[in-house]
Parts: structure tokens; C-alpha cells; sequence
């Protein structure tokens, strides 16, 4: 933390080096927080980008108080993606694969089994608030603490609790009517 703190100064006196090596550190935890919230990876990478771009102009702004700098961080990320949906018009991207190119795949079976999975778990994020899939997101994808997330979030510690179980809740409860759809269509 106090290695952190004085990059931090560093950064805020003009030196770049210092925080190139913030962004080393906190690039793949910012940007994979922005692909699981919008799902494309062209926009996670440029939305990732003005998070960095904003965090490098307003590095002079930033006080420590208690918590990693990528709270910070994620606090930026965050508002980046509500701006980001409140400016987009929902475009549906669907890729068309050859059936000769799956032909070629190994453990085919398999890996669509583990992607059906996926699309169902980022299926159920869809139909969460914004702040249940961000705080799913940072808690167990990104693995920070509930004080982290607050901070990111400007919510209690309280808050993040109920409402990341109410969120889990609700994932475990999509993930189940889900389940008990295919089997009825199955059957």
C-alpha cells in the first residue's frame, strides 16, 4: 500500500512512469470488469481506455482515504459504463462461424457445454440493476472486499452485503426457472 501511495504522488506530480505502472497493474482488472458489463470487446477496450485517459487527467484530484487506489478506479469505470448505455442504442452482434471451422475444434462437445453455461450465468447478470452486476462482478471476478466495493460504489459496507445477496439470490433463481424451462421443452 505505501508502494502504491508513492506512485500515486509520483503520478499527481506530472511523472507518467509512475503511473504507467499503476496502469499495468490495474488494466486487466478494469478492463475485464468492462467486458462482463458490456459484453463486446471493442467497446470494453475503448471504454477501458477513457478510464485510463480520465484517471491520467484527474490523477491530481485523487486523496487517499484508506481504500487501493483501483476503488478509485473502479468508480470511474463504472460511471463510464452507465454513460455508456445511456448514449447506445442496443445493437445485437451476432457472429456467424462455418460449420467447417467447428469441425476442426477439439473437445467441441465440451467447450459448448462450458459457453451454454456461460451464456446462461451472463444471461442472469442481464437481468440484474446495474449496481447488483457490478458488485457481482468486483466480488467475484475482480475478489475485492466488500469495503472496496463500497467505496467504488459510495454505498455501506451493509448495503453491498444485502444487495449482493439479493443479487446472488435472484442469479440462482433466473439460473433455475432457466433449468426447469429446458427441461419442460425436453420432456
Amino acid at each position: 500500500m505505501k508502494e502504491e501511495i508513492t506512485l500515486i504522488q509520483r503520478a499527481q506530480s506530472g511523472e507518467s512512469e509512475a503511473f504507467g505502472v499503476l496502469y499495468d497493474t490495474y488494466l486487466p482488472k478494469i478492463y475485464r470488469f468492462i467486458l462482463l458489463k458490456v459484453t463486446k470487446k471493442t467497446d470494453a477496450e475503448d471504454l477501458t481506455h477513457q478510464v485510463f485517459l480520465s484517471a491520467w487527467q484527474n490523477v491530481k484530484s485523487y486523496r487517499f482515504q484508506g481504500n487501493p487506489f483501483s476503488s478509485w478506479l473502479y468508480k470511474i469505470a463504472h460511471n463510464a459504463v452507465i454513460d455508456f448505455y445511456r448514449t447506445q442504442k442496443p445493437i445485437v452482434d451476432i457472429e456467424l462461424v462455418s460449420e467447417d471451422s467447428l469441425a476442426h475444434l477439439p473437445n467441441l462437445e465440451h467447450e459448448l457445454d462450458r459457453g451454454m453455461e456461460l451464456v446462461k450465468v451472463r444471461h442472469a447478470l442481464t437481468k440484474l440493476k446495474p449496481d447488483e452486476q457490478s458488485i457481482l462482478i468486483m466480488k467475484f471476478v475482480d475478489e475485492l472486499s466488500n469495503k472496496e466495493i463500497a467505496e467504488a460504489l459510495h454505498k455501506t459496507e451493509g448495503a453491498i452485503r444485502v444487495i449482493q445477496h439479493r443479487a446472488l439470490k435472484q442469479i440462482k433463481n433466473t439460473l433455475n426457472e432457466s433449468t426447469n424451462t429446458q427441461t419442460i421443452r425436453t420432456a
